[in-house]
Order: structure tokens, then C-alpha cells, then sequence
């Protein structure tokens, strides 16, 4: 399967690599606005085809699939033209910045016959296939509750990131994606009821702190900022299961912090920060650790596994590992948590 990987920021590298060590796929074209940058990239990788226009890379008919690694704001329109010209699509998540964006990326899918997937790498790391693999065989009985925290004390990349023109919003469409969708996808993908959220631009970016390193992106710019600190949100759904998240870029906590809990009838787990299972036998709870060589989420391995799934759909027929229909139901959950914020009260969807 020939791919171009459309867009080479810093993710990109990590679709690059993964293509690269995929025996079924060849690295066919790089592409970005940035002509230099898609030079020096396809000259580190030893890619022979370079693209400065996205428009060049659909009409090309050796190209069968893309990954598009954009702007938040470009991910729905260069979707649904790669579907419109027949190929294939890993698009980086969050799929869309709007609802409405969304549906027209799942229409577009649902009339193509080709695979749409979006980026939710979570659901590719080692301890998320272990512990699904526990759910799906009833350890955890129903699951009716879980919570997700992704905290930053310092964290706001800056860029584009930082843009909520180019990005949707801040941690909660950057980070947030990954949690809600993650524990989303344990809990059994139900449909949701209703969500209330808080969104706070307290902090902002605190470019101020000093002797505290975090990532920055290339075009970091401190005087630049126009998203949310940090939201939290109440997801209900219609079984009556409920999900608490927080995510934030700027926060007065002692540390960053990263933990997601699942709570079941029959027993509960903690996914992060390592996998953790709890259970009763004997009149006893246990607390039971699986050996994994990660039993925390690896980047890359995770990273991995989800091109390598990607690349079997295509060439297999199989369906989306994460289709456009999970992307337009997170797109719900994150514009309702905006929208209940904005209005004061709980969004009903």
C-alpha cells in the first residue's frame, strides 16, 4: 500500500516510522506547505516523492492512502477530499472542530469505499488491549462509572496549539480526545445523554515560570494564546453510565498527573498511570497487576500497532478500527462540553 503522510510536523515522524516498519505499506510521498521542510524530511527518510499541495497528492493515482498530520482546523476538508479521490485516511484526531464538520467527514466515508480512520492511539496500547480483553470476557461485569485526569501543571505547546482559530480549543480537544475516548471504547462505546462541562481561562499560558521544561512547538510564542487552561465535564449516557474527565495545559497542582479508573459489577481497573486490576475472590478484593512488558501507554509501540491496523483494514477489507462514527460521537461529547460551559448548564445529545 503506497502512502503519503500529509502535514510533518512533530507527529508526523511518528506515522513516518511507523509506515516505514510496516512490511505491507511503502512510503510513497511527504507533503507540507513548507517546501523546505518537506524536502529535508523526505531526504532524512529516503522518501522520493514531495508534495507542497495536498490538492497534488489526491489527484496523484499512485497515491492509495494518506495520513493527514494538519491543523485541527484542516483535518474534516482534507478528509473528505482524500475519500472524494479514493483513498484511503488515518486522520490525526480530533476529526473534526465542529459537529457539523464531522457528519459531512462520515457522509463522505460512508460514500467511499475506502477505510476512514482516526488517530485515537490509545486504544492501541498494551495495557488498553489487555484490559479490553478482560472486559470483553466479563471480569468487570457492567460498567458504570469511570473518571480520567490529564493534568498539566505547565503545558501549553504554544504554536498553533495555542491558536483556537488552527486547534478548536486547548487541553480539552488536544488531550482530552485521548481520555474520553479511551475509556469511551472500554466502557462499550454507549450513546451519550448528556454532558455537563466547565471550561476555565484563568492561568494562561504562564510563560512566566521559570527553571520547569515542557515541549514547545517550533513556532512556540509566548504572547499567543487564546485557548482554555482546563475543563472538566460529566459525561452521561442513555445506559446511565457516567464518565467524570480533567484535562488541563496550566494548573496550580503539585505535579502533572495522569490516571484513568473503570469501575464495573464485578470488579474495576485502573488503566494509568499502570494497569491495575480489582477483583473479589473468596471474600477478598485483590489487587491484581498483569505482566506486560508496558503495563503504562508506550508511544510508540501503541503508535505502532495503530498503523499496522490501519494498513490491515485497507488491504484486508476489515472494518475501521476507529471509524468516522467514533469521531463524530467524540466530536459531540467535546462541543458539548464547550457548549455547557458557554450556556451554564447540562447540554442534552
Amino acid at each position: 500500500m503506497r502512502v503519503a503522510v500529509i502535514g510533518l510536523g512533530t507527529i508526523s515522524d511518528m506515522h513516518i516510522k511507523s509506515y516505514a516498519a510496516n512490511a505491507n505499506a511503502e512510503l510513497y510521498g511527504l507533503c507540507d506547505v513548507n517546501e523546505g521542510r518537506a524536502y529535508e524530511k523526505a531526504a532524512l527518510y529516503g522518501v522520493a516523492n514531495v508534495f507542497t499541495d495536498a490538492d497534488d497528492v489526491f489527484a496523484d493515482p499512485n497515491v492509495d492512502a494518506v495520513s493527514i498530520c494538519t491543523w485541527n482546523k484542516t483535518h474534516a476538508d482534507l478528509a473528505v477530499a482524500a475519500l472524494r479521490a479514493g483513498k484511503h485516511v488515518l486522520v490525526e484526531k480530533p476529526l473534526a472542530l465542529t459537529v457539523a464538520e464531522a457528519k459531512k467527514v462520515q457522509a463522505a466515508a460512508q460514500e467511499a469505499n475506502t477505510i476512514l480512520q482516526v488517530g485515537y492511539v490509545r486504544r492501541f496500547g498494551a495495557n488498553t488491549q489487555v484490559l479490553k480483553a478482560f472486559i470483553d470476557n466479563g471480569k468487570l461485569g457492567d460498567i458504570y462509572y469511570a473518571k480520567a485526569s490529564l493534568l498539566r501543571r505547565v503545558g501549553n505547546p504554544g504554536g498553533w496549539f495555542s491558536n483556537k482559530e488552527l486547534s478548536g480549543g486547548g487541553p480539552l480537544i488536544d488531550l482530552g480526545v485521548h481520555i474520553i475516548d479511551c475509556c469511551w471504547y472500554l466502557m462499550g462505546r454507549p450513546n451519550v445523554e448528556r454532558v455537563t462541562g466547565h471550561v476555565y481561562d484563568k492561568l494562561g499560558n504562564r510563560s512566566n515560570i521559570e527553571h520547569l521544561s515542557f515541549y514547545k512547538t517550533a513556532d512556540y510564542d509566548a504572547a499567543t494564546n487564546t485557548v482554555e487552561d482546563l475543563a472538566n465535564a460529566l459525561i452521561t449516557f442513555e445506559n446511565g453510565s457516567s464518565l467524570m474527565v480533567d484535562v488541563s495545559y496550566s494548573l496550580h497542582t503539585k505535579k502533572d498527573h495522569l490516571s484513568m479508573q473503570l469501575f464495573g459489577t464485578k470488579g474495576g481497573a485502573e488503566l494509568e498511570p499502570a494497569l491495575t486490576l480489582v477483583a473479589e475472590e473468596q471474600n477478598t478484593i485483590l489487587n491484581i497487576e498483569p505482566q506486560l512488558d508496558h503495563p503504562t501507554f508506550h508511544f510508540d509501540s501503541a503508535f505502532q500497532k495503530q498503523v499496522d491496523a490501519f494498513v490491515e483494514a485497507c488491504l484486508t477489507g476489515a472494518p475501521s478500527p476507529a471509524p468516522a462514527e467514533d469521531g463524530l460521537a467524540l466530536m459531540k461529547m467535546l462541543e458539548g462540553i464547550y457548549l455547557s460551559s458557554e450556556r451554564k448548564r447540562a447540554i442534552s445529545l
